[in-house]
Order: structure tokens, then C-alpha cells, then sequence
């Protein structure tokens, strides 16, 4: 947490007066609540600095912040997700203006003693995560990580997927069920509580924790910490600890593809809702006008996920619902706003 700290710190010193107010909110100040969304920053207005308008100094600055405070694996993530927002910039025929486009802010002052959070926002991502020093707690509910495409080539030639290490977990805990389980589990309501959405976090049916045996339980962990786990090791080994004490009335719901095959198919789709858990991973039945020739935009290629928390899910709220506009962005809709028309 102190390192994070510092890198905010850093970066704050960068930054015009300007800069330092439009970036700078007070911890509890309702925006926080209403500047993330997995639709683009021309439909919900993100807070804070963009990115794009900043220094190569300042930036280089501000993503020093987000890999002190993501764990490796997290940053790697997060990247691939921003530079694949990139490449449909430079190669789809999407004409939304806000690709590549991400905004950071920090409600409350850094500190390493009391309460503040790190807001990055953009199409693809929606982090949260909040810092607290008197506890040495972070959290990452409420979070949107999102993929389009799901595999691209960087201008180094190198092929990046960013969601290899969440389908990999995904299928390990798939294949790891028997026959009679995985019916239970693709029988289940696949849910989505998604920005915009009031939820009540409604578990539905499908495989409950109760159903599944300790190996199977550690690799739901495995797959849960995708989300839960983006930081420190002792921070996702608390956060998971508090989950793996109600899992077994935890609901897992499984549809689409029963294999990690990406040139079938259309992608696969699953939540997994518990008293202190709800994540949706969800394929998007578009492409939402980003094709790129000879590349899945679409399905496999185009995921949206949410990471919540019941327990302590500040966005779930009218407030964040209406500013929004209810742009919920539930299954099968690509992740286009409604037409108006």
C-alpha cells in the first residue's frame, strides 16, 4: 500500500494546480459512485485526468500508479485491456471517439494511514479500489474488466490475450466437475449486476459450493481471485478467505461453450454470486462496429466481467443507476447503449 502511496504521490507532483484540482475529489463525494460503466466515456462521463491529454511524463507517472498498486499479473491485464482498446483505434472501423481514451482519479488524499481510492476508468475497464491504511485493506468491488479483442498482435509482432489467465482458471474449475455437476451447473441462471443496475444480488440456481469437493473449491478460488485477488498476495489471501467462509451457499452458472476452443462458438458466460462475492463474466453477442479483418471482435472476442461485493457495493444504488441512465449493459447486447430512436 505504501508504494502505491508513494507512486500517487509522485504523480500528483507532476501536475499543474489545474491538473491537481480535476483530479483530486473528496473521499466521500458522490461522483465515486457514478464515473464507472462498461460503455464508452462518450455515453458515462468518466472523472478525473484523461490519459490522453496528459504529458508522456504525467502518464508514464500515472500508470506507475497502477503497477504499484496491481500485483504483475493484475498489470499485465490491465495493460493488454488499454492497448487492445488501442488497437481498435488503429485497425476496426469503429468511429467511437472515445477508444483508447482513460481517465484516472483519486478520491481522498493518497495516504497510508486513512481511507482514499484509485478510480481508472475507460470502455474496457472500470477499477476501483479502495485504500485503507488504518485497516491495510484494499478492495477491488466495484470493478469492470473487459476485452476487445480477446487476442490481438502489439506493434512489436507479439500476439497478447489478456483474459488467457481468467479462461484458463475458468476451464480448470469446468473440467475439473463430473458429468452429473456440470449439468447442475449449465442449468443455472447466468446472471448479470452490472454498472447502472439497483441489484439485489439474487443468487438464482445453478452449482452451489456446498456441491463441490476442497480441490474444486481451491480452483473457484483460483478463478475468483482473477478479480478479487489484483493485488498484494496477503490482500487476495484475506479477501478470499472472507469469501471461502460462505462459499458453500455461493451460486456458480455456466452457459455457451464447454470448451477452451476460441474458433467455435460464441464465447461462453458465467456468474457466481455469494454473501461476499458477485462476479459476471459475460460474452458480448457484437461487435458493437469495431471489426477488424481476419479478427474475433465478437463473442470469444468482445467479454465483458463485473466484480461486486453485497457486503460493501457502493455503486449499487439509485444514484449511480440514474446518472448512468440505466446503461446496465446486460447479455447479448454488445455493449451499445440504447438506440433513441
Amino acid at each position: 500500500m505504501a508504494d502505491t502511496t508513494a507512486a500517487a504521490e509522485a504523480f500528483l507532483a507532476t501536475l499543474s494546480d489545474e491538473q491537481r484540482e480535476a483530479v483530486l475529489y473528496a473521499y466521500d463525494d458522490e461522483t465515486k459512485t457514478t464515473s464507472w460503466s462498461n460503455f464508452p466515456v462518450t455515453f458515462v462521463e468518466r472523472a478525473g485526468l484523461n490519459l490522453a491529454d496528459l504529458t508522456d511524463e504525467q502518464k508514464t507517472a500515472a500508470l506507475a500508479v497502477l503497477e504499484a498498486l496491481l500485483s504483475d499479473e493484475a498489470y499485465a491485464t490491465v495493460v493488454g485491456i488499454m492497448n487492445g482498446d488501442q488497437y481498435l483505434l488503429e485497425n476496426s472501423n469503429s468511429t467511437e471517439t472515445s477508444l483508447g481514451q482513460y481517465y484516472i482519479a483519486f478520491f481522498g488524499d493518497p495516504s497510508d494511514t486513512t481511507a482514499w481510492e484509485v478510480q481508472v476508468g475507460g470502455h474496457h475497464l472500470g477499477i476501483n479500489a479502495s485504500l485503507d491504511g488504518s485497516t491495510d485493506a484494499i478492495t477491488f468491488a466495484p470493478t469492470h474488466l473487459g476485452v476487445q479483442p480477446a487476442v490481438y498482435t502489439d506493434e512489436s509482432g507479439n500476439e497478447v490475450q489478456p483474459f488467457d489467465g481468467i479462461y484458463t482458471d475458468a476451464f480448470a474449475f469446468f473440467d475439473s466437475l463430473t458429468a452429473e455437476q456440470q449439468a447442475t451447473l449449465t442449468s443455472g441462471d447466468v446472471s448479470m449486476c452490472a454498472p447502472g443496475d439497483t441489484c439485489d444480488f439474487s443468487t438464482g440456481s445453478g452449482l452451489t459450493g456446498a456441491d463441490l469437493t476442497d480441490e474444486q473449491k481451491q480452483l473457484l478460488l483460483e478463478l475468483m481471485a482473477n478479480w478479487v485477488g489484483m493485488a498484494d498476495g496477503e490482500t487476495t489471501a484475506a479477501a478470499l478467505a472472507e469469501i471461502e467462509a460462505t462459499l458453500d451457499t455461493t451460486v456458480i452458472a455456466w452457459s455457451g461453450e464447454t470448451t477452451y476452443d476460441m474458433s467455435t462458438g460464441d464465447g461462453i458466460n458465467f456468474s457466481i454470486s455469494g454473501p461476499n462475492v458477485y462476479i459476471a463474466f459475460q460474452a458480448q453477442q457484437g461487435s458493437a462496429g469495431a471489426d477488424v479483418d481476419g479478427v474475433s471482435t465478437s463473442g470469444w472476442g468482445h467479454v465483458h466481467t463485473i466484480y461486486r461485493d453485497p457486503t460493501n457495493d457502493y455503486a449499487g444504488s439509485v444514484t449511480q443507476q440514474a446518472a448512468t441512465g440505466g446503461m446496465g449493459g446486460a447479455l447479448g447486447d454488445g455493449g451499445t447503449p440504447p438506440s433513441n430512436g
